[in-house]
């Protein structure tokens, strides 16, 4: 098991959509040296070529104390 970056990730899936499936493999094994099975590295590589990016979900500010504001100071 090992943890993949949105960084990694996005390297990862550039280079599948670019330049195909080997090629994103020598880019997850460039992350991922321990990788060392060809067939789990051609696995990883097509499942994180179709993850999606994550979105940044925004949250509305609540305020702990309405109507009470800082002083700059």
């Amino acid at each position: 098991m090992f943890s993949v970056t949105e960084t990694e990730a996005a390297a990862i899936r550039r280079v599948f959509e670019e330049e195909g499936e080997l090629s994103a493999v020598i880019e997850l094994r460039r992350h991922f040296p321990g990788i060392t099975d060809n067939a789990k590295a051609r696995e990883c590589a097509r499942t994180i070529a179709g993850w999606k990016p994550a979105l940044a979900v925004s949250r509305p500010v609540t305020r702990l104390q309405p109507g009470k504001r800082r002083s700059a100071g």
